[in-house]
């Protein structure tokens, strides 16, 4: 489902010092001891939150303001503040009693409401829920939660007609739609509407048919409504927009069967969390990550077992650098959910971004002797192998994900791609070669595959007006990535073209002034037209920036005796090598790692 923050909601998150909410690195239990925390001074407690909420720490900025409020229990600023960071960390029993404390000094405290009616809603008070939810906010997020908790409300009071009206009364913008029509079907399917229930799921499905619980939602009332060949196509439908969903293949499956699929919702706090996941998880997508955070830890506190939310919120603190709270989440995904495999895969690639690569290795190792076959473990073990610069083996993988395919497709490009750049490493560049150009065969427009294959052949002198113009074709589909312009300022340069070699890789290094290579090669197109100083300099940058050891030797070279004699004493040394071994194909410079899952050119060169 489509949607923008709401303005409103975020400004107000912002103005109550929200802005770093969700963002921290550790979990709850990692925060300052209580011991500790009580022990020091007011002033350096409040200091002290102050700068976890800086340094996107939540867990120490929610202790630290908990003392604060017990010993300042009303003062109205640290009150906010422990609540919000109570909200962040998902400790939400004691976000409810701050809740109550707050309304008594800021009756319309927009999120305080929010939580009371959510809290109501759990302990199916469902009046109370209704009058704090009334008071919830105002802004298109916030008037269209309130309106779709308060209708689970009237359905919990028995009322699912006055909740469903509730919701057609609401007038908002167009991506309201999909939002009205799924929960109004699912309040009447609850209620044993059937017929009107199925209107309202099959109009939710053509405004969003890419959403997956509006198709599972559709897909459960059709099985349940003796039509089984519908519930079937429109599972089908979704796996050729999205393609191998576990969910969707464990439905049909059980569809297949003879199975019926029981319905998405059957109770008020159920359909709360709903509200809360889907809003949620529509903000985290859309950049509203602290406004998702707080929705979907209340939704995971008023449904637990809902399928999604946990493995959501794991990719929202994955998404924020929360490597261990996502580890943890991720972790505790039942061994029965479709998404069990899913999980554990994201969980090592977590591991993995930790700095715990065997952790990481060992996991994906498990996952894949469990499920040879599943490409997305196959492809996330290359990867960790292939970003910790285990080249051969991630090949090797690589090369068991490839042997499974009976007919490449445009998806299988990545495969190709980074089984290219690990053939590259290991320095077999015909293999590497073969893969980079059946990555742009089966993907002809992919600006890295052309950055790649460009620069190795530039690199290494060989089709030159070819490399140079498919590196052009990168920088136009990316006019903003330093490194696709690195690669045109180098092509420039090694065609002797050095006047636009600089002007291509000043452009560079003002988009990745930290990366040692473009200073690297900035300092050499300097030295070619005349600016020697201003080349040293770039070089000592560069040397500064721990470039790897054997471009970190050239680089100290060429400040001590410039490059015209650098290039000089390589040049004997390439020549000794050649007598002393002949090589099987020329091999381009040794590329540069990019951590990420994404590479984006090789480096080298200078």
């Amino acid at each position: 489902m489509s949607l923008r923050p709401g303005a409103a909601i975020l400004a107000a998150l912002a103005a109550l010092g929200a802005t770093s909410l969700g963002a921290g690195s550790p979990a709850l239990a990692d925060a300052p001891p209580a011991d500790f925390i009580a022990r020091s001074a007011p002033a350096g407690n409040y200091l002290a939150a102050r700068l976890a909420i800086s340094e996107r720490d939540t867990a120490a900025a929610s202790a630290y303001y908990r003392e604060l409020v017990r010993i300042f229990p009303r003062n109205g600023e640290l009150l906010e503040r422990a609540f919000l960071t109570q909200l962040a960390e998902g400790s939400i029993d004691e976000a409810v009693d701050l809740a109550q404390r707050i309304v008594r000094i800021d009756p319309e405290h927009t999120l305080a409401r929010l939580v009371l009616g959510v809290r109501a809603i759990k302990t199916k008070q469902y009046v109370t829920a209704r009058s704090n939810l009334r008071r919830a906010g105002q802004g298109a997020i916030a008037e269209l939660n309130s309106t779709l908790l308060g209708a689970w409300s009237q359905f919990g009071s028995g009322n699912a007609r006055a909740g469903v009206a509730a919701i057609d009364a609401l007038q908002g913008p167009e991506w309201y739609a999909a939002f009205k029509d799924l929960h109004a079907g699912l309040i009447l399917d609850a209620a044993g509407v059937k017929k009107e229930a199925g209107q309202r799921l099959e109009a939710a499905l053509k405004v969003d048919p890419r959403t997956l619980r509006v198709v599972d939602a559709y897909g459960r009332w059709a099985s349940r409504n003796g039509n089984k060949k519908l519930a079937i196509e429109t599972y089908e439908a979704f796996d050729k927009l999205v393609p191998n969903d576990p969910l969707v293949a464990r439905s049909l499956e059980q569809l297949e069967a003879g199975r019926t699929l029981p319905a998405l919702i059957t109770t008020p706090a159920a359909g709360a969390a709903e509200v809360l996941y889907g809003l949620g998880s529509a903000l985290g997508r859309q950049g509203g990550e602290d406004l998702a955070l707080v929705y979907l830890q209340l939704g995971r506190w008023l449904d637990p077992s809902h399928p999604l939310i946990d493995i959501t919120l794991a990719d929202l603190f994955e998404s924020m650098k929360r490597h261990e709270d996502a580890i943890a989440l991720y972790q505790q995904v039942p061994a029965s959910s479709p998404f069990k495999v899913n999980a554990e895969v994201q969980r090592a690639l977590n591991l993995d971004a930790a700095g715990k690569f065997d952790d990481a290795r060992a996991a994906l190792d498990k996952v894949v002797a469990a499920n040879p076959k599943d490409m997305r473990a196959l492809m996330a073990l290359g990867d960790v192998l292939r970003s910790n610069e285990k080249f051969p083996e991630a090949a090797e993988v690589y090369t068991k994900a490839i042997d499974q395919l009976q007919a490449p497709t445009g998806n299988n490009w990545m495969l190709y791609y980074f089984r290219g750049t690990a053939f590259e490493r290991t320095k077999q560049w015909e293999k590497s070669e073969a893969d980079l150009k059946k990555a742009l065969e089966l993907k002809p427009d992919q600006p890295h595959v052309l950055n790649y294959l460009g620069y190795s052949w530039i690199d290494q002198g060989v089709n030159l007006d070819q490399g140079t113009e498919m590196i052009r074709k990168a920088v136009a589909l990316r006019p903003d990535d330093g490194f696709f312009i690195d690669s045109l300022g180098w092509a420039y340069y090694r065609t002797g073209h050095y006047d636009e070699a600089v002007r291509e890789l000043e452009r560079a290094v003002e988009l990745k002034p930290n990366e040692a290579v473009i200073n690297d090669h900035l300092g050499d197109a300097y030295w070619k037209v005349g600016r020697k100083l201003e080349a040293r300099f770039k070089w000592n940058h560069a040397r500064d920036l721990k470039p790897e050891p054997d471009e970190l030797a050239d680089i100290e070279r060429k400040i001590a005796v410039g490059l015209d004699e650098a290039e000089r004493v390589k040049a004997q040394k390439d020549e000794v090598k050649k007598t002393e071994v002949a090589p099987a194909a020329a091999e381009p410079q040794k590329a540069a790692v990019d951590k990420t899952q994404d590479p984006q050119k090789p480096g080298g060169g200078g």
